[in-house]
């Protein structure tokens, strides 16, 4: 049985954890960390620091801001992270490649599955089209959704340059401008609104034809499973850096 810590236990996806982790005989939620203290089938904490239960590993569905504190209290602990908090600024990204050196840290922009091997798809479109087809990403989430674009959406669009020959410039929307699109751009849209729970679409439109590769969710589940099984894969990995690409080539 796995002993998991999740940090921000109180947020939607932290609730999915739990729910997802009781119905799971593989894992057993041992402490919950969140900004303000509920009642729950576990002890909750305001930091890992405070944290005395036994755990092999802890899940992070919380906010970017608390980021650096969970790492430096899992550095600590010896414990490894899995990190599925989104809108990660530049030095909370180089504090988790520095932290990575000492635990190891599974992160991803989005923990599903389906995402993932919708980036495969799309690089191999990518390194075939990309001289013939123009580039845009469409995402859309629920209105309660803080960063915009989302993080999967600049992952994918930095998967899709990492294979083209020439790197793409990020637009984000197209508000005020005047002037016709630029073969070296990377078109990127946000929508919010109601309750979506997150797609994203992948168009590449050339002379007379379009291709789309699309990802749905259809629940919030898709990324609880992701992540327990992330959690599961990195348990008992030597410090570095992991990601989804990692885990789909375990098999």
């Amino acid at each position: 049985m796995i002993n998991i810590i999740i940090h921000g236990c109180n947020g939607k996806m932290g609730k999915v954890i739990a729910k997802l982790a009781s119905e799971n005989p593989e894992f057993n939620v041992v402490a919950g960390i969140d900004k303000e203290i509920s009642k729950s089938d576990f002890p909750v904490y305001t930091s890992l620091s405070q944290v005395n239960e036994k755990a092999d590993v802890v899940i992070d569905f919380s906010y970017h801001t608390a980021i650096i504190d969970l790492l430096k209290d899992a550095v600590q602990k010896k414990l490894p992270v899995v990190i599925a908090t989104t809108g990660l600024n530049e030095e909370e990204i180089k504090f988790v490649e520095n932290a990575s050196k000492e635990i190891p840290i599974f992160r991803s922009a989005n923990m599903s599955f389906g995402v993932n091997i919708l980036i495969n798809l799309v690089k191999e479109a990518a390194k075939n089209l990309q001289y013939d087809f123009d580039i845009e990403i469409i995402e859309k989430h629920h209105n309660m959704k803080k960063d915009a674009p989302s993080g999967t959406a600049i992952m994918i669009a930095d998967e899709i340059n990492k294979v083209l020959d020439s790197k793409k410039e990020y637009i984000y929307g197209r508000h005020t401008k005047t002037n016709a699109r630029n073969i070296n751009e990377l078109g990127i849209h946000a929508i919010r609104g109601g309750t979506i729970v997150g797609e994203h679409e992948v168009i590449f439109a050339g002379h007379d034809e379009t291709i789309s590769i699309a990802h749905s969710a259809q629940s919030r589940e898709i990324f609880g499973n992701g992540a327990l099984k992330a959690a599961k894969f990195i348990s008992n990995k030597n410090p570095g850096l992991y990601n989804m690409e990692d885990l789909l080539k375990r098999g």
